[in-house]
């Protein structure tokens, strides 16, 4: 029952955050979203029909193809339909309660914080196992269907969008929807992948016992290490591999230059990890 709880409260306020980004930051200073909410965005410009409901219209062919080509598509579709019908509804009922002009008169500011809401909530929407519908559903078909990548779906529907936003609000307008597509982009990807808390470091040395003892004493950290070969000098040296926090990364630089002043470290990035003194990995439930 939490689990279902958290899932279903990620969606609702997911979708509470997608049909805010539209009514609040975006539609009212001509800034086209992304997929089938900027499609009705430019719709309701030209023909003044209302935003949620042609979100809904649009939806109903691309829901109907998944249900008919995708494996399991009743399935699938099913909780998409839900957030459709909430969103199209959230965007049509929230308007008349927000301001008219949106929160800003600065057009950057508005795609920015649309951007940004508008990530946050898809991505919430994804971490809950669903999707917000629209080009998201047909890019899923597209990928199991035709073996099209999802990305390559999304930059063709967003292109299209970005070119109908120039010739509808002025290629002003364009721009200002990429600087809001961008941003979304980001804010979904930190809300799937999470802020990037760990740091990997590859370690060359001569010496890797010391190194290894240092990390052990005053880093508190594993450490893995194999032979390797240099192909230009043909000499076989010791690469050591070790994970740590954010936060470490300057006393192992300080550990691997007391021990080794010769190593070569590279340092990378990573979003999690777990075990081994990090996140404990949780058992799927049967």
């Amino acid at each position: 029952m939490r689990e279902l709880f958290v899932r279903y409260g990620m969606i609702a306020v997911g979708t509470l955050l997608g049909a805010l980004s539209v009514s609040l930051f975006l539609q009212p200073l001509d800034i086209a979203p992304a997929g089938v909410a900027g499609a009705s965005t430019l719709l309701n410009e030209l023909l003044g029909t209302p935003i949620g409901l042609m979100v809904f219209l649009l939806n109903i062919p691309i829901q109907l193809l998944a249900y008919h080509t995708l494996p399991g598509g009743a399935r699938i579709i099913l909780r998409s339909v839900v957030i459709v019908l909430a969103f199209s509804a959230l965007i049509d009922n929230l308007s008349p309660l927000l301001p008219a002009g949106g929160m800003s008169d600065d057009r950057m500011l508005n795609a920015l914080f649309g951007g940004i809401s508008g990530g946050l909530g898809v991505g919430l929407v994804y971490r809950a196992g669903a999707t917000m519908g629209g080009t998201s559903t047909l890019a899923l078909v597209l990928q199991r269907r035709l073996g099209f990548p999802m990305s390559t779906t999304f930059l063709c529907t967003d292109t299209f969008i970005i070119v109908a936003a120039g010739l509808v609000y002025g290629w002003e307008g364009a721009l200002y929807a990429t600087v809001a597509l961008f941003t979304a982009g980001l804010a979904t990807d930190y809300v799937l992948e999470g802020p990037s808390v760990i740091r990997t470091a590859m370690i060359i040395t001569d010496k890797p016992e010391a190194i290894s003892q240092r990390i052990f004493d005053h880093l508190q950290r594993g450490v893995t290490s194999w032979t390797v070969r240099g192909e230009f000098t043909g000499s076989e040296r010791t690469m050591l591999y070790v994970t740590i926090s954010r936060s470490q990364v300057r006393d192992l630089k300080d550990e691997v230059s007391q021990a080794d002043p010769e190593a070569f470290m590279v340092i990378g990035m990573g979003h999690a990890a777990y075990g081994g003194g990090f996140r404990r990995v949780r058992r799927p439930r049967a």
